[in-house]
């Protein structure tokens, strides 16, 4: 049986009367490509919050990486890795301080660094760049770093928080070429979008409406299910049952 890397049973979030998120249930496999979409206001952020260890949740369980969510939460954070679509990088330092700075923080030897820095700059094609500052590099080109960093310690799973936003389609296609590779060695990868095409490049994906999974399986019986012919057509006719517009 497929090792299950993140799983949620009733996960529930609330902020006083207001329930963000609603006793969602599911889980995510090893090495899979698990799409979390949502309008704004759906509750995505609330729960993706709660899985990085970042909130508590209200009631239900979870764990993540083999750790609770709620009790063991710095376990959690030291088994993920994290990108946003505001980078995490530093922009006043080069290319290679960067790699050499989160090396540092996961706890990596100087060595473990060295290696992983050179192997990062040569799969991405970055080695003219080593000794760029990060704020003169190309938005794609600062996405496709950050990516890399999220995943320096090989973590268990990366959660990628609208990592393409503001790029284009050939620059999102390259990036998503990073995510499968990183699947391929085994990292889950959970990740949130806007865009409905890199819906289909998931395994699976659900779809949150106020606060609820309404919807959950594989991009192509999504389709059929809702007789749509691409996933933005499943997404629309979830979106228009939402009655409430902010998380």
């Amino acid at each position: 049986m497929e090792e299950k890397v993140i799983w949620a049973d009733g996960l529930t979030k609330s902020f006083g009367a207001f329930t963000a998120v609603d006793h969602i249930s599911f889980e995510v496999r090893r090495g899979e490509i698990f799409g979390f979409l949502g309008a704004n206001g759906a509750g995505k952020t609330t729960a993706m919050r709660m899985l990085c260890g970042l909130s508590l949740p209200t009631s239900g369980r979870g764990e993540v990486a083999g750790f609770d969510i709620a009790t063991q939460q710095e376990e959690v954070k030291k088994h993920i890795g994290y990108m946003s679509q505001k980078f995490s990088l530093y922009e006043d330092l080069k290319v290679w301080e960067n790699l050499r700075l989160f090396g540092g923080i996961y706890g990596l030897k100087s060595r473990a660094i060295r290696e992983k820095t050179d192997e990062i700059l040569s799969d991405l094609g970055f080695e003219s760049e080593r000794n760029t500052f990060v704020r003169a590099l190309p938005l794609g080109w600062k996405q496709k770093l950050a990516f890399s960093v999220s995943i320096f310690h090989e973590p268990k799973v990366v959660f990628l928080d609208e990592p393409t936003g503001g790029v284009d389609p050939m620059t999102r296609r390259q990036f998503w070429e990073l995510i499968y590779r990183a699947a391929d060695k085994g990292i889950t990868v959970f990740v949130t979008t806007h865009y409905m095409d890199e819906a289909e490049y998931c395994d699976r994906v659900s779809i949150m409406v106020d606060g609820k999974i309404e919807a959950l399986d594989s991009p192509r019986a999504l389709r059929e299910q809702f007789r749509a012919e691409n996933m933005d057509d499943v997404f629309q006719q979830l979106a228009r049952k939402a009655k409430r517009t902010s998380d």
